[in-house]
């Protein structure tokens, strides 16, 4: 089966009812999309409540992606706000159990930086990160090419299928060292994870160190339907090979992703079923 989402559910504004509140917007975005990838618990170990809150508002077969705080993979500058590594996992566990235990947590994704290449102490930092979260499904995202170098990406993914990883999927721009190639492999037979960035070559890398332009641009592109086609045929691919494969859109800067992805459903001829009840067909033409 194929599920189609986007990443976060705050600002995507065509998926939003005119007459919605505020705190409304994931109860809108559920009557759209049968999955999200919650990205704030990157920035923070999200506490209990709205966990809680996140689970109320969506349908009993909803199922949310969340991504691995950033100390977790490497991106945190400075002093970790924890005693140690393992009371920052032991907090990040707490904080998703209440989704696990709910039957809606589809996995956790840790995206590790574009610096954090094929080595050996980041191989020991992955079994490291396997340890800490044994019992969970994890996806592994990298954003170093050297992973997928024709030497190595046979041998990345056997790694990655030996400790049970879910392989995720990117389509990004090719942009050096620091980006990856589309490479559609699975690791597991009941889980792939697909995340399309879009292509936005010039603002893929932060060439000016400002944080708030960067992430204005970065993200901003609008897939071609040829282009939507190719992941059309990596998607049907991956679905030969995991009963369960997880689109996520990303390209969001310029908010192209939520219209991309109702298009790349309608490619695919996917009706989902048991979304909460206030869809309204936004994108369908009069």
């Amino acid at each position: 089966m194929i599920h189609v989402g986007l990443t976060g559910w705050g600002d995507h504004p065509d998926v939003y009812s005119s007459t919605s509140k505020k705190n409304e917007k994931l109860i809108d975005y559920s009557s759209h999309f049968p999955i999200v990838e919650l990205d704030a618990s990157f920035y923070a170990i999200q506490p209990e409540r709205n966990i809680r809150k996140w689970i109320a508002e969506t349908p009993d077969d909803f199922q949310f992606i969340v991504k691995a705080y950033q100390g977790m993979t490497g991106h945190q500058r400075g002093k970790l706000p924890y005693s140690s590594q393992e009371e920052m996992f032991h907090q990040f566990k707490l904080s998703v159990e209440p989704m696990r235990i709910a039957g809606k947590l589809a996995m956790i994704l840790v995206q590790f930086p574009p610096w954090f290449d094929c080595k050996r102490e980041n191989v020991e930092q992955i079994r490291y990160i396997r340890r800490q979260l044994e019992g969970y499904d994890v996806a592994i995202e990298f954003r170093h090419q050297s992973w997928y170098a024709p030497s190595m990406q046979e041998r990345t993914l056997s790694f990655l299928k030996d400790l049970d990883f879910i392989h995720t999927v990117c389509d990004e721009p090719q942009a050096g060292v620091g980006s990856v190639p589309l490479v559609a492999e699975t690791t597991r037979s009941d889980k792939v994870f697909v995340r399309l960035h879009g292509r936005n070559m010039n603002g893929w890398r932060n060439a000016t160190g400002d944080q708030e332009a960067w992430r204005k641009v970065r993200y901003l592109y609008n897939y071609a339907d040829n282009e939507l086609e190719e992941f059309r045929e990596a998607a049907l691919k991956l679905e030969n090979e995991a009963e369960n494969v997880f689109v996520v859109f990303n390209n969001n800067s310029g908010g192209h992703a939520a219209e991309n992805a109702k298009r790349f459903q309608k490619m695919m001829g996917i009706d989902f079923q048991a979304l909460a009840p206030k869809q309204l067909d936004f994108f369908e033409e009069e």
